[in-house]
């Protein structure tokens, strides 16, 4: 076997360890952190040095983030990992509430708890090293735990594990959307239909010497309409806009679903056209080219400006057939909110229904008081949630019941009696 390179490793040898844990702490979360990416981080501090924790940090960030998703996992695992003593206990008490510690109940963040597991991945090679605490005891209350299924239909996407997520991919790979066809003004030849046929009757009669044996009858055509869905990939909404795009996927190739066509589109501070890579079989190949092409995750919020490219580009292509028109996004305009307004009228006068699905209705009591929020509420059929699998099901109510508008009468009394 060919020699290893020799490496000038710091002075510490259980720093060379610790960095390797690190990095599987990484790679358990979901960063594409390889051996070489490991060596190359020992490199960085070794000529960085390790005396300032500020160019300790961007030193491994420099190595192991290479998208800006990455961002959060690897700022909550280094938090975790290198500044809090008693981190795992910090971390069991994010993945089992029950659990009582030192610290004060509160919600996981965004990814703090998908990297509390990835670093609880082989704890049990990891206690010897840890600090021990004397007299701390784990007590888990297990009197209100319900059906893992169940629990995961209702949880809110950001606040999924990595195993949750995916097993909650499953669940919306399996979901239906049905829709019922429109009746068309075209009609088709029908003996059992009701409208008479007026050409089809003279030109029999005509092959009969002009005697009127039979009144021919038609019936009305039917078609299923497109299904465009607008996707917000900015800060605030990239974990939902992942769900909601594997969800889509899930439309796009169930055979027999109904719809005529599946378009979707994602904007933050550009709209970007995806549709071809939803067409894809395999949901992780079409995500990830996906991806690639939507250069704005996790970036700015520009949805006035994105609806206008919308209108002018791509509406006369997608929405001509009476397409059902779905917007995932928060309503937190940086724009102009009389741009949103405008635009938002005119999505709705080209769509045969849109359905606006909002992550910030998980919240209790939530009221229309930001500016885009008030914009885009009167130009919508329906407003619902839209942070878990359950509030993806409820689509399927939206789509057969166009009469319900879901929340936006609450929200619309709420407005008018401030």
């Amino acid at each position: 076997m060919a020699d290893l390179p020799a490496l000038d490793l710091p002075d510490n040898p259980r720093l060379t360890r610790n960095i390797t844990w690190f990095a599987r702490a990484l790679r358990a979360a979901g960063l594409p952190i390889g051996t070489g990416r490991v060596l190359d981080a020992i490199r960085a501090v070794a000529a960085a040095g390790f005396s300032d924790r500020r160019d300790f940090y961007w030193t491994l960030h420099a190595c192991f983030v290479s998208r800006p998703e990455h961002r959060v996992v690897f700022d909550q695992i280094f938090r975790l990992y290198w500044r809090d003593p008693r981190y795992l206990e910090h971390m069991m008490s994010l993945l089992a509430p029950a659990i009582r510690g030192v610290q004060e109940e509160r919600l996981a963040k965004p990814g703090e708890k998908r990297a509390a597991e990835s670093l609880l991945d082989g704890v049990d090679r990891a206690l010897p090293d840890m600090p021990e605490q004397d007299g701390s005891e784990i007590e888990i209350d297990a009197t209100r735990t319900t059906t893992s299924q169940e629990r995961l239909r209702n949880l809110d996407f950001e606040q999924m594990s990595n195993a949750e997520m995916a097993e909650a991919k499953r669940m919306l790979a399996r979901l239906r959307l049905p829709v019922k066809p429109i009746v068309s003004r075209r009609t088709l030849a029908d003996n059992s239909g009701r409208l008479p046929d007026g050409r089809a009757t003279l030109r029999a009669a005509m092959r009969r010497g002009g005697e009127i044996s039979q009144i021919a009858k038609r019936s009305r055509r039917e078609r299923f309409p497109n299904l465009v869905a607008l996707c917000d990939i900015s800060g605030s909404m990239s974990h939902y806009s992942r769900a909601v795009l594997h969800f889509l996927h899930a439309v796009s190739n169930q055979q027999g679903a109904g719809w005529a066509k599946v378009h979707a589109f994602t904007f933050g501070t550009r709209l970007t056209n995806i549709t071809r890579h939803m067409a894809r079989r395999d949901v992780d190949a079409a995500l990830a080219a996906a991806g690639a092409e939507a250069q704005d995750w996790e970036g700015g919020t520009r949805i006035g400006a994105c609806l206008r490219e919308f209108n002018r580009d791509w509406s006369r292509r997608v929405l001509g057939q009476g397409a059902v028109v779905l917007l995932i996004t928060d309503g937190l305009e940086r724009d102009d909110p009389e741009t949103l307004r405008r635009e938002t009228e005119r999505l709705h006068l080209s769509a045969r229904q849109l359905i606006w699905l909002n992550p910030l209705l998980r919240w209790d009591g939530f009221a229309a008081r930001a500016q885009g929020v008030q914009a885009i509420l009167p130009h919508v059929d329906t407003l619902r949630a839209g942070h878990s699998i359950a509030t993806l099901e409820g689509l399927a109510q939206a789509l057969s019941h166009p009469g319900d508008n879901g929340e936006k009468a609450r929200l619309l009394a709420g407005i008018a009696n401030r």
